[in-house]
């Protein structure tokens, strides 16, 4: 019993080894099966990986769909695009412009460069004498006073006569002198009484009148016409600057300005002559002015609105306020917007105009005074149209763009095609800007979840 036991646990152990008798050849073949199993199982995984990504054979609902993409997954969204071109621009107060003084003699006093000077205010003085400031656009170009009839004065101590001529009046004026030496009264012109006063007329009249008003003198009407009224109220004016009051405003004793103006410089020193342009100004308001292209001011309609970018960082909204019409040469590289060099002129240099952008709000500007800006104006603008991020598009190779969809519930396209994940939806590509595209296509609505490619 004990014999057939273990004669049965022999044959079994030898079915199980194989030929155990050959000893060392034996154990050298169950090695080489060994090696053909496993490089075997390789080669079966890597043929049903192939097949399970090119989609052959079974495989459930799956069935030709390509395996989930890992790249970030996006919204189709509804929103306006504006495509926005930026151009360097300068921070300031605007143009410098001298003022027109015509008073003559010896500059004592000038306003120091950065000051604000208002209406009735001294730009600076001549001989001792205020010049001062009155708001008009029609500037300076006669004296304003009361005539006598016959063109002389009526008031001073001096008569000018209707060719402009000046002289001290004696007791001889109104007197005519007879051949032997006796005098007779001078006739008064004919329509006209001896001793009457004659108002001066003109727009420069009125303007005059206006600012003599807002500076709060009263008792004349603010009309055309320099009456005696008028002549009574600049007298007490005169008194209180200090001057003789004759009731006469000559030709040099104002100058006029849009408004309040901001003293940008002096081209004399004290003690020179009084010159035509001894003091220049701009506007108290800051300003941008832009050189732009002559070529590229489409966008510089008066009334156009900007985005300025401070040297500070913040951005703030500013209008066109007005487009040169004289161009003048520049380099290429100040040009502004567009392909520097081209476009007018020689020599690399490009025909420029200035541009000058306001802003309604001051204080938005904070406290800054000058410094160079970028200006950002609009080009193109769409609205309420479908964006994406301009990385999710995907070159198809049938041409043209796609997006990758990512969501189950994208639905059917038209094509009658499933539109689930890891299909592809042509679309049409619009405007791109700030990152962004604007895309159409009939497969397409928003919400829709698409994927970007890695």
């Amino acid at each position: 019993m004990d014999v057939t036991k273990n004669a049965g646990t022999q044959e079994h152990s030898m079915e199980e080894d194989g030929p155990e008798v050959h000893g060392d050849a034996g154990r050298a073949e169950r090695r080489r099966r060994g090696a053909l199993l496993v490089t075997g199982g390789v080669l079966l995984v890597a043929v049903v990986s192939t097949v399970g990504a090119l989609g052959i054979g079974g495989g459930g609902g799956d069935d030709g769909k390509a395996p989930g993409r890992t790249g970030q997954v996006v919204r189709v969204t509804r929103a306006t695009m504006t495509d926005q071109t930026e151009i360097d621009g300068q921070l300031g107060h605007g143009p410098e412009v001298p003022f027109p003084v015509k008073a003559d003699g010896t500059v004592t006093r000038l306003p120091a460069t950065g000051s604000v000077v208002r209406r009735g205010g001294t730009v600076l003085r001549v001989n001792d004498r205020p010049v001062v400031l009155l708001y008009g656009s029609l500037p300076m170009y006669r004296e304003l006073g009361v005539t006598q009839a016959g063109g002389t004065e009526a008031t001073g101590n001096t008569q000018t006569g209707a060719d402009g001529t000046s002289g001290a009046r004696t007791r001889d004026d109104d007197t005519a002198k007879g051949g032997d030496g006796s005098t007779t009264p001078s006739p008064p012109p004919a329509g006209a009484s001896a001793g009457r006063a004659t108002p001066l007329h003109g727009m420069d009249v009125k303007q005059f009148e206006a600012n003599l008003s807002a500076l709060g003198y009263s008792g004349f009407t603010v009309d055309e016409s320099y009456t005696e009224l008028t002549a009574n109220a600049v007298k007490r004016w005169q008194k209180d600057l200090g001057l003789p009051q004759t009731g006469r405003v000559g030709i040099g004793d104002v100058v006029y300005a849009p408004g309040p103006v901001r003293i940008a410089g002096t081209g004399v020193r004290l003690g020179d002559a009084a010159s035509a342009g001894p003091v220049s100004y701009t506007s108290t308001h800051r300003m941008v002015t832009v050189n732009a292209r002559a070529d590229e001011t489409g966008w510089a309609q008066r009334g156009s609105r900007v985005t300025v970018d401070l040297p500070d960082g913040h951005s703030v909204q500013g209008t066109v306020a007005s487009l040169g019409s004289d161009a003048a040469a520049s380099d290429g590289g100040d040009a502004g917007a567009g392909d520097k060099g081209t476009g007018g002129g020689s020599d690399g240099k490009a025909a420029t105009v200035a541009v000058v952008i306001t802003f309604d709000d001051q204080t938005s500007l904070g406290r800054l005074q000058s410094g160079p800006v970028t200006v950002r104006y609009t080009v193109k603008q769409r609205k309420n149209v479908l964006t994406v991020p301009v990385a999710a598009l995907t070159a198809l190779a049938e041409g043209g763009y796609g997006l990758e969809l990512a969501d189950p519930e994208n639905g059917t396209r038209d094509d009658g095609r499933e539109g689930g994940p890891g299909r592809f939806v042509a679309v049409k590509t619009g405007l791109f800007a700030d990152g962004k595209v604007e895309v159409s296509g009939p497969g397409l609505r928003e919400g829709m979840k698409v994927r970007i490619p890695e």
